[in-house]
C-alpha cells in the first residue's frame, strides 16, 4: 500500500470522526454554569466563612468576632 493511500485513509478516518463530533456537540443542550455548581458548597465551613467576611465588608462593617481563624 503506498503511503499516499494510507495518508487518504487516515485522514478519511479522521474527517468522519469530527464530523460524527460536531453531530454530538449539536446535540448537546448547552447549559449554565451557575446552575452547575450552585450548592456544591453546601455544608462548607471555609465557603460559610468566606460569605460572612463579604457581608461585612460589603455593609463597611467590622468583621464579626465570632469567625475565627481555624488554622
Amino acid at each position: 500500500m503506498s503511503t499516499n493511500t494510507l495518508l487518504e485513509e487516515r485522514l478519511a478516518s479522521v474527517e468522519l470522526a469530527v464530523e460524527a463530533m460536531q453531530q454530538q456537540l449539536q446535540k448537546m443542550q448547552p447549559t449554565n454554569w451557575l446552575d452547575q455548581i450552585t450548592g456544591s458548597f453546601e455544608d462548607e465551613p471555609a465557603f460559610d466563612e468566606a460569605l460572612a467576611y463579604g457581608r461585612a465588608i460589603r455593609k463597611e462593617e467590622k468583621i464579626p468576632l465570632d469567625i475565627e481563624d481555624e488554622r
